[in-house]
């Protein structure tokens, strides 16, 4: 039964075409014994012309309907009396009032030819008004109106009705379409991030090795303990890359934060001591100062800042040049967190802090300003006045209203 329904869904003008040939064969013996002369030969040509409109009614709705008003008019100037082949005209008042891309105008004339045909044809074809009541008169006159105005009320309905799904699935279309799409901004947001922390994790860790290595080999032979401090140091700081990667790893191949000791957790403001002390065992000085009174960060703001004065930090070691110092201040506000860090080294090249890295290591000044973003912060980067290079965030630690 399934593929008999596939069938006429894929060819509705030949179905048409059957019930055409069907209705020809049964008006064709009708007109045949009704009528004579003339109008016999009239009254086939009509017939002909009805059964082409069953047959052509989806493929030429208007001038389908066009052609049954004009054999209408003929019938009605001819007297050609009704047969069973006027059935069309319900099929093509149905078929216009049903079509989602038939002119409205076409399925109006179909209306008003529902209502004022049938009493046309009542009134031409009934006789003589003499010995008809006005009532009963009425009454054939609605009754035989009141089909073709339920075919069109039935073909409107369904032409509502088609309208109304395709809208639903247009909906439902483009709602696929814009999950698709938020997909994709999610997986392009993810990959920034870990793309943000492979950054940090690797520019920093691999700057300090870089630079007690340096330190290393140039003392190696003057100051044996130096060194073996500077080989410690690259061991620890190696270490921590090495854990930092595996959590990274980690949260790739889960899709989530592991709950077990196996991977480091996320760092934050209780972590700078540490950092700063690598960095200054690194060779660095640093002076770190708290104002206010510290309390819990929310754990976004909380690694932002660590993410932050470590980038900051990396960044004067690479840029500041010799005997360079640096400042790091964490002020607590009552509605935000003011973090400086600056240096009194020669600064960065303007375009690092301008256009975002034009040497392909400028990528850290972005990830800051990306994160700050999240958070919903502001971020300043740049020479200060007085020699170096400053960089200044303001993270809220309440949610905008």
């Amino acid at each position: 039964m399934q593929r008999l329904y596939d069938f006429i869904r894929r060819h509705p003008t030949g179905v048409d075409s059957f019930w055409a040939v069907l209705l020809l064969g049964v008006t064709v013996p009708w007109v045949a014994f009704e009528t004579g002369g003339f109008q016999k030969v009239l009254a086939g040509v009509c017939t002909v012309g009805l059964c082409l409109v069953v047959a052509l009614r989806r493929r030429a709705p208007v001038k389908m309907l066009l052609l049954t008003a004009a054999i209408g008019v003929c019938q009605l100037i001819f007297g050609i009396d009704t047969n069973p082949g006027d059935a069309a005209m319900f099929v093509i008042t149905y078929t216009v009032a049903s079509g989602p891309a038939i002119p409205r105008w076409a399925s109006r004339c179909a209306l008003a030819g529902a209502v004022f045909g049938p009493a046309l044809s009542f009134w031409r074809f009934s006789g003589s008004a003499e010995g008809r009541r006005v009532g009963e008169s009425l009454f054939v006159t609605v009754l035989l109106t009141v089909p073709f105005v339920l075919a069109w009320v039935l073909g409107d309905s369904m032409r509502t009705r088609r309208a109304y799904w395709a809208q639903l699935e247009e909906r439902a279309a483009r709602l696929e379409k814009e999950r698709e799409a938020q997909s994709r901004i999610a997986v392009a947001a993810e990959r920034a991030r870990i793309a943000r922390e492979l950054h940090d994790v690797v520019a920093h860790n691999v700057s300090v090795m870089v630079v007690q290595a340096d330190g290393a080999a140039y003392v190696l032979d003057s100051a044996p303990e130096q060194t073996r401090q500077a080989l410690e140091t690259i061991s620890g700081t190696g270490r921590q890359a090495l854990a930092e990667m595996r959590r990274l790893l980690g949260v790739l191949r889960t899709g989530e934060q592991p709950e077990s000791g196996e991977y480091v957790p996320q760092p934050g403001v209780e972590q700078l001591t540490d950092l700063i002390e690598q960095v200054r065992g690194a060779g660095l000085p640093v002076d770190f100062r708290t104002v206010g009174e510290p309390r819990e960060l929310p754990s976004s703001v909380a690694l932002t800042v660590y993410r932050i004065v470590q980038e900051a930090l990396t960044n004067t070691r690479k840029h500041g040049g010799p005997h360079v110092g640096a400042t790091v201040r964490l002020a607590y506000r009552d509605d935000d967190l003011d973090l400086l860090v600056e240096d009194d080294g020669r600064g960065a090249q303007r375009e690092l802090y301008e256009e975002g890295g034009a040497d392909g290591l400028g990528h850290g000044l972005i990830g800051m300003r990306e994160r700050v973003g999240m958070v919903g912060g502001t971020l300043a980067a740049g020479p200060r006045p007085g020699g170096g290079f400053r960089v200044s965030a303001v993270l809220p630690l309440k949610p905008a209203r």
